[in-house]
C-alpha cells in the first residue's frame, strides 16, 4: 500500500462514507442546509436525490450525527421492506417491546401510542430512509398513513427520504400524487466542478496526514474531474487508482500518466479523449471554417 510512500496516516480516498472526511462542498452543505430547515419546521415529507456516488449517504451520516438532541431519530438502511416489516422496523426504532405472534392493527396501534408519547417528553420523531428508490409501492403507501399522525400544531413523524433519481420518476406516478403533494422541501445533488475536485482531493489527503506539496497538479485533477463526470465515488477511485500507479513508480507526485492509467482500468470512467464542451466549440468552429470557405469560393468564382 502506498501510505508509508506518501506519509499517510489512513487511506485517503475509502469509499466507505466516512463523516470525518466530509469536506463541506456547496451541493452537500446546501442540502443539510434544508434538511435542518425542513426538520426545524416540522415538514412531514423531505427528500434528497442524488446519481449514484453523489454522497447521498454520507449526508445522511452527516445529519443523523449533528442532529439536535430533541429529535428522536430511527434510520433504516434498507428499505426494501414490505408494509409489515416497515412497521416492525419502525418499531424497533422507537424503542417498544413487543411478541412476535402482535397482529398489524395492534401493532400500528402501539406504534401510535410510542410517537404520542415521545411527543409529549418535547421530541421530533425523524425516520430517516437511505436508497429510498428501493421502497415497494405498499410501503411507500404505509409510510404516507403514518404522516397522517398530527397534534394541532405539528406531525408527529417526518420522513426524509434518501434516493437516487428513480425515486423523483417514480412519485411522478398519479397512485403517488398524495405522496408527492406532502413533499414540501426536496434537494437535488449536482456533480462537483474540476475546482471543487482538486480542493476535494487536497482536503482528504490533509484529513489523512499528508503535509507535503499537492499530490495532484491541476491538469491531473481537472483530467480525474472530467472522467469521473464530477461524482464523488468515482473521483474517490481514480485518485486512489493513480496513487497507487504513482507509488509503484515510485514516483513522488501523481502524473498524467498515473491518472490515464487509473481511467483505463476503471469502467464506468468517461474515457473520451475531450471534454464535452469541445465538441460544441469544435462544431462552432467548423462552421465558421465552412462560411469562411464557402465566401472564398464565390469570391473566385
Amino acid at each position: 500500500m502506498y501510505l508509508q510512500h506518501f506519509h499517510l496516516a489512513q487511506p485517503p480516498f475509502s469509499l466507505t462514507p466516512n463523516t470525518g472526511f466530509f469536506f463541506g462542498l456547496a451541493p452537500h452543505v446546501e442540502a443539510l442546509q434544508v434538511l435542518q430547515t425542513a426538520l426545524q419546521t416540522g415538514e412531514g415529507f423531505i427528500k434528497v436525490t442524488g446519481e449514484v456516488g453523489t454522497g447521498k449517504t454520507l449526508i445522511c451520516r452527516k445529519l443523523l450525527n449533528d442532529i439536535p438532541e430533541r429529535f428522536h431519530c430511527a434510520y433504516l438502511p434498507n428499505p426494501y421492506l414490505s408494509p409489515s416489516e416497515l412497521r416492525w422496523a419502525l418499531a424497533l426504532e422507537l424503542g417498544l417491546k413487543y411478541s412476535a405472534d402482535l397482529d398489524q392493527q395492534r401493532l400500528t396501534t402501539l406504534i401510535q401510542q410510542q410517537l404520542i408519547a415521545l411527543s409529549a417528553h418535547g421530541h421530533s420523531i425523524v425516520l430517516v430512509l437511505d436508497e429510498a428508490q428501493a421502497l415497494p409501492d405498499e410501503s411507500l403507501e404505509a409510510l404516507r398513513l403514518f404522516t397522517n399522525l398530527e397534534t394541532e400544531s405539528r406531525k408527529l413523524l417526518q420522513v426524509v427520504l434518501f434516493g437516487q433519481p428513480e425515486l423523483d420518476s417514480r412519485l411522478q406516478q398519479t397512485q403517488f400524487r398524495q405522496l408527492r403533494q406532502r413533499i414540501t422541501f426536496s434537494y437535488q445533488l449536482r456533480a462537483m466542478t474540476p475546482d471543487e475536485t482538486r480542493a476535494y482531493q487536497a482536503h482528504r489527503l490533509e484529513v489523512a496526514g499528508y503535509r507535503g506539496e499537492g499530490l495532484f497538479g491541476a491538469r491531473e485533477s481537472r483530467r480525474i474531474a472530467r472522467a469521473a463526470r464530477g461524482i464523488p465515488r468515482l473521483i474517490n477511485i481514480l485518485s486512489h487508482k493513480a496513487l497507487l500507479l504513482a507509488y509503484g513508480e515510485g514516483a513522488a507526485r501523481v502524473n498524467l500518466c498515473h491518472v490515464k492509467g487509473a481511467i483505463k482500468d476503471t469502467q464506468d470512467a468517461d474515457k473520451g479523449l475531450f471534454p464535452p464542451w469541445w465538441f460544441g466549440t469544435f462544431g462552432a468552429v467548423s462552421l465558421c471554417l465552412g462560411a469562411l470557405w464557402l465566401w472564398l469560393a464565390r469570391g473566385l468564382a
